[in-house]
């Protein structure tokens, strides 16, 4: 997500970085360059105007034009700028989990307001909570189905009544969420391919009965403009209190994101970044900034790592490498782990100092999955002795996975540089070991 506008805002600093001192001249040069990248990102004409002239009046004060690295507090000034412009230091929402929390969504048809809700209740299942999934959009006729096979392939339970109208199923899917004991109802309400005034009442009339903790409305990010227009319309109907952008994998420009929050005054709250029910984030302005300005993302990187691996797999791994007993049977699991975290450019876009040199056409993801049917393609002692395999072993592991001997030769090449590796990590930390040991006898 961003891509456009991180590697504009990318160049702009490598030109500011390369100059000792900075002036008026060369800071409005660089406002000219970052105003259009901004608009060519499709964000709104007025919030860019403000964002500058914000960006402008702190980069022209005395820390920055007499800073000793001018270049850095001026990408300093801009990251508070955009951090500011996407919601500065808003939360994700926390619901009690001893009583019925009640979320409605909203949004147009199309906008991906039933895969949200989805997603939702995932999220916050894996924070403890028994979701119940509301289904109140009886106008599209797959809207049930679609709730009701989503609940059922994450084993959350779906309230539906295909008999009733919309205000009735809300009313009575609450009643049956508190008898049930489920801390978190989400209501998935109708959308239309436009705004219209029986959506609008209907969407009223659902609100007021629910009495909702929080209101999100769930926008597109690939529609840009258009989504801002759409969201202002709803919050002058309902008056919604986050927002979730979807489809934030396929937008490249992201203007939608850095617009919606400042012409709405509402926070974003989460972000899809992917089909798959576990592709939401929350979304953190002052870390989506770093991402945008090519510093990384350490904390949602580490929390990625939380969620997704398993501690117990890797504290076994972390002693086969010290006794230098790794596998291919060890990588291959390692890179299904790696794989569960999500795109190979994403995380490498969230280490500090690849953020804003990594181009997703560059990144072959098709690469894991080769080594992956590489690997599975071998018998389990041919994982366990990759020594033993020969020519003929590796013609037959080639036609089995689809590849070829010269990939089958680099995923071995590969593994043994990665042994001598963790070999040479071991001596190392022996020898610091005993250089420890040493100094605990004999003190100075």
């Amino acid at each position: 997500m961003f891509e456009d506008l991180s590697n504009r805002f990318d160049a702009v600093f490598k030109k500011l970085k390369g100059r000792g001192k900075l002036s008026e001249s060369n800071i409005a040069d660089a406002m000219r360059d970052v105003k259009r990248a901004l608009l060519e990102a499709d964000v709104n004409y007025k919030v860019v105007k403000q964002f500058t002239a914000g960006v402008q009046a702190k980069a022209l004060g005395a820390d920055v034009l007499t800073s000793i690295t001018p270049g850095q507090q001026f990408v300093k000034v801009v990251h508070e700028e955009l951090t500011a412009l996407m919601g500065g230091g808003a939360k994700e929402p926390q619901f009690h989990t001893n009583r019925t929390n009640v979320v409605v969504l909203a949004g147009l048809q199309g906008s991906g307001k039933t895969t949200a809700c989805a997603k939702l209740a995932l999220h916050y299942r894996k924070k403890g909570h028994r979701p119940l999934l509301v289904a109140c959009d009886t106008h599209r006729a797959a809207a049930i189905d679609q709730l009701e096979s989503l609940g059922k392939s994450l084993s959350i339970p779906v309230y539906a009544d295909r008999e009733k109208e919309p205000l009735a199923i809300c009313k009575d899917a609450l009643a049956h969420a508190r008898r049930e004991g489920s801390s978190l109802a989400i209501i998935d309400t109708a959308g239309r391919l436009h705004i219209d005034g029986e959506m609008m009442a209907e969407l009223k009339a659902v609100c007021t009965a629910a009495r909702p903790d929080e209101t999100f409305f769930v926008a597109d990010a690939m529609t840009g403009q258009d989504a801002v227009t759409v969201a202002l319309e709803f919050h002058r109907g309902i008056s919604f209190s986050g927002l979730i952008l979807t489809k934030m994998d396929g937008d490249a420009r992201g203007g939608a994101a850095l617009s919606i929050v400042s012409v709405t005054g509402v926070p974003v709250q989460f972000v899809g970044v992917g089909e798959k029910p576990d592709a939401l984030e929350a979304f953190h302005p002052e870390r989506m900034a770093s991402r945008i300005l090519g510093m990384g993302d350490i904390l949602s990187l580490v929390e990625k790592a939380q969620q997704d691996v398993d501690l117990e797999k890797t504290r076994k791994l972390e002693k086969k490498i010290r006794k230098n007993a790794f596998s291919l049977e060890d990588f291959l699991e390692q890179l299904r782990q790696i794989r569960k975290m999500g795109s190979l450019s994403d995380l490498l876009g969230m280490i500090p100092g690849l953020g804003s040199q990594v181009n997703e056409a560059d990144v072959d993801e098709g690469a894991l999955t080769r080594v992956e049917a590489i690997i599975c393609s071998m018998t389990r002692q041919e994982r366990d002795k990759p020594a033993i395999i020969d020519g003929s072993r590796k013609r037959r592991i080639s036609a089995g996975s689809g590849t070829s001997v010269q990939d089958v030769n680099r995923v071995l090449k590969q593994f043994d540089s990665m042994k001598s590796m963790m070999k040479r990590m071991n001596k190392i930390a022996g020898k610091r070991g005993q250089a420890a040991a040493l100094k605990g006898l004999f003190p100075a």
